[in-house]
């Protein structure tokens, strides 16, 4: 048996809240004619869509987020002080140790942004290259 709520929402509108058995809801819908059951139908797929959407949006303010995550500033600093030495030729072989562990950190960080950057392109249904070009992204050049 159906069970539910009723809410006043406006002057002479009021909103039904229920809560029926599936099968409630497929005897009730069996019964309606056609044009209805169809408009109908085309609401709950428009519902269901609209959620969905929803969904990936949140999925890709997450993708934006880890896309534009940059690295640490104290390990940005360290990477340029790593260069400067390596450019005037002052580095030591334990600096260019480091210098080398960085510069693999930065190239897995930049093929994992990579990964992002399609799977972005890919809920938005557009080129990798168009995306790049919307969202104004340009090589670093980490020397």
């Amino acid at each position: 048996m159906p069970t539910g709520d009723f809410a006043l929402v406006g002057a002479n509108i009021f909103m039904l809240t229920i809560q029926i058995e599936k099968e409630q809801l497929l005897d009730a819908l069996l019964r309606m004619p056609q044009r209805e059951l169809e408009q109908f139908v085309a609401k709950a797929f428009t519902l269901k869509a609209r959620e969905r959407t929803s969904a990936l949006s949140e999925r890709e303010a997450e993708l934006l987020f880890k896309i534009n995550k940059g690295l640490p500033s104290a390990t940005q600093r360290r990477l340029n002080e790593l260069i400067d030495k390596r450019r005037a030729e002052t580095i030591s072989a334990k600096e260019l140790r480091e210098l080398k562990k960085l510069t693999d950190q930065i190239e897995k960080a930049d093929a994992k942004r990579l990964e992002l950057l399609t799977e972005l392109a890919r809920l938005r249904n557009v080129p990798l290259r168009k995306l790049i070009k919307q969202l104004g992204l340009k090589p670093v050049p980490h020397d």
